[in-house]
């Protein structure tokens, strides 16, 4: 139960409310949740909002405070605690992403100032109820965040699991249950919508830290700020219009996501017919699957060349390809107007729905109808 209270002030409080203002608090958990951190992490809130902003704004980089990618997936999971610690000590980080963090008289005399004290005094009440086991209880609680948070979101988040998002990246969703960790095991769902209070965004998947929250909300302890846009569709509409070009924009994450849907499609009605003709090996067949699924911009010189090769068997798949490229132009920022870009999004679709290949045609006819 502590520790749970404990995962539920980190997501609701330091992530969700404090480090991407996705909703805002009643004074009421606010306290709670900052006593309550204060007394079983000794995290300071300005201190970790900073380093999860800098981690959003680096990501993946070499200035990324605790990435898998450029540090190595043993290091942050072994080590994420070291690293958060470390990077507390930069007061380059500190001033530029704390803005807008608890600065009152609580926070600076007690908090900031003995934020040991509350886990030591933690320990002193574990002993007190449980005798000397209360010592083992006490260590537990000390490592549920550095284990959960630092470790697994941190480090699993960046290394392994599934993503509903092509996102600029390598945050994954872990599983599409997010209880233990208070929905953050929904970590590819967030790095798209940073600044979403939901984490959740498939039927399938669970976020408890929005159930918390909303029922904060009924209570008028909690006002939800911002949700990841949900796509809206008119029925029977058949020519895109400058509504359509402005709710692909606001929802290209849903557009590419379901685009790439349509390259597995694609693939498997092609299949067939690779291995039959081309005599391609299984796994160049299985490799450029993959290859297929991934931002064309991302993909390196040799991955680039694979699918050449690929190519030259199967036009179809040239095809969605290139589609994908050109559909990206739309939301990119550029120098084309308004107009130009209505007008590129209409001739991508008839260009689509003439192209033969059924996916890309009921993809087409799918977006046009994006209201």
């Amino acid at each position: 139960m502590v520790t749970h209270i404990t995962i539920a002030s980190v997501t609701i409080y330091l992530h969700r409310h404090q480090a991407h203002r996705a909703l805002e608090l009643h004074a009421i958990p606010s306290h709670f949740f900052r006593f309550w951190l204060w007394l079983t992490t000794g995290q300071v809130t300005k201190e970790w909002a900073s380093i999860h902003r800098k981690h959003h704004a680096k990501c993946d980089t070499e200035e990324d405070p605790h990435s898998p990618v450029t540090r190595g997936i043993k290091k942050v999971f072994w080590e994420g605690a070291e690293l958060y610690r470390a990077e507390s000590k930069n007061l380059e980080t500190m001033e530029k992403y704390g803005h807008g963090t608890p600065d009152d008289w609580i926070e600076r005399n007690l908090y900031t100032r003995f934020s040991w004290q509350g886990v030591a005094a933690l320990l002193v009440i574990n002993v007190v109820l449980f005798g000397v086991i209360g010592i083992t209880v006490w260590a537990v609680q000390m490592m549920w965040i550095p284990v959960t948070a630092a470790g697994i979101i941190n480090g699993i988040g960046h290394y392994w699991g599934y993503r509903n998002y092509d996102c600029s990246d390598a945050a994954t969703n872990i599983i599409p249950f997010g209880i233990l960790i208070g929905g953050e095991e929904l970590h590819n769902n967030h790095h798209t919508f940073a600044t979403s209070a939901k984490l959740s965004s498939k039927w399938y998947e669970f976020d408890i830290g929005w159930g918390y929250i909303r029922g904060l909300e009924m209570v008028g302890l909690a006002k939800v700020k911002k949700r990841a846009p949900e796509p809206k569709f008119a029925k029977g509409k058949i020519e895109a219009d400058f509504d359509t070009l402005q709710s692909v924009i606001a929802n290209r994450y849903d557009v590419m996501a379901k685009y790439a849907k349509s390259v597995k499609h694609a693939w498997k009605e092609e299949l067939e017919h690779l291995k039959d003709k081309a005599q391609l090996e299984a796994r160049f067949l299985k490799s450029s699957r993959k290859l297929l699924q991934r931002e064309p911009g991302k993909l390196e010189a040799p991955q680039q060349q694979q699918l050449v090769e690929l190519f030259q068997h199967s036009k179809a798949l040239e095809t969605m390809h290139t589609m994908r490229v050109e559909l990206g132009v739309i939301w990119e920022r550029s120098h084309f107007t308004r107009d130009q870009l209505l007008h590129k999004l209409q001739d991508w679709c008839n260009r689509a729905e003439a192209s033969g290949i059924k996916s890309l045609q009921d993809f087409s006819l799918r977006l046009r109808s994006y209201a």
